[in-house]
């Protein structure tokens, strides 16, 4: 556990509200949440925004050693969170991006989630479609296979077409500078052959009764999950008999937790999260 994880803890537990724990995904870090977690504050909730396993504090500590950032695995990720979550003293609502909606779900089915938003979800085994464009995202990693055992970069090019195609070039490269890191590879090269191999930590209990309500939040101009991605999760999700419901929001892109229109998403699941906890 960082000094920053058992911080933000022990003041959620300190303070007797109800946690809300932000999950980053690949290519960013806890920080990209800063944001949302005042937004919450001020909603009257404790936000935890928790670390990866070893992440680093700072963006720029992250590009300097990107080696820290190599080898995590979604199961290994997941484990971590949930033992950070054992921490807290209060069922949290937990909400992620990307590889961190992923994350969000797998511990929602592992029944540790009052409340749960997944946006622009990391697909899971289950669900199917592949298209042209997240094969294109994911590209930068999975055209080396050595890259599943190391941290790997987006070139600017890359991050705005993967993240910040649907904003401005001078925003999409504030973007970048700011928030940018390497990511390690094997999450996706896990994603991309979780539907050929039965035993890939890259799977969610979709139909544990225990999961809690769920909301997953689709960018319409996303390139890295698109809606066919974000509509087969929902469809695979909505067996649970928990509330399941879906969200377009309209002409964002990959980076719509950290762009100009992040309050709108975040408001969004602030209002889901308020009607069950």
């Amino acid at each position: 556990m960082t000094t920053h994880d058992e911080e933000l803890i022990e003041r959620a537990n300190a303070a007797g509200r109800t946690p809300v724990v932000f999950v980053h995904g690949l290519w960013l870090l806890p920080s990209s949440w800063d944001r949302w977690a005042d937004h919450f504050e001020r909603a009257g909730y404790a936000p935890v925004s928790l670390s990866w396993p070893d992440d680093p504090d700072t963006v720029e500590e992250a590009n300097r050693h990107p080696e820290v950032l190599a080898g995590k695995t979604v199961g290994q990720v997941a484990d971590h969170l949930a033992a950070l979550i054992g921490g807290l003293k209060r069922r949290p609502a937990v909400i992620g991006h990307s590889f961190g909606g992923l994350l969000t779900q797998i511990l929602a089915g592992r029944g540790l989630s009052a409340a749960s938003v997944a946006i622009d979800p990391a697909p899971f085994r289950g669900v199917l479609p592949l298209p042209v464009s997240s094969l294109r995202a994911a590209a930068p990693v999975l055209t080396n296979p050595a890259n599943r055992n190391r941290a790997v970069p987006l070139t600017f090019d890359q991050f705005r077409y993967s993240f910040a195609n649907a904003v401005s070039d001078e925003e999409a490269r504030q973007l970048y500078e700011t928030f940018a890191v390497p990511a390690p590879g094997a999450p996706l090269f896990q994603a991309a052959t979780a539907n050929l191999n039965p035993w890939t930590e890259a799977k969610v209990d979709t139909e544990n009764p225990e999961r809690g309500p769920l909301l997953i939040v689709s960018g319409e101009k996303d390139h890295t999950v698109p809606w066919a991605l974000s509509n087969a999760s929902y469809k695979r999700q909505r067996r649970n008999p928990g509330i399941t419901e879906i969200i377009e929001m309209k002409g964002r892109g990959h980076a719509l937790t950290i762009d100009h229109g992040w309050q709108e998403v975040a408001d969004t699941a602030l209002t889901f999260v308020r009607r069950f906890v």
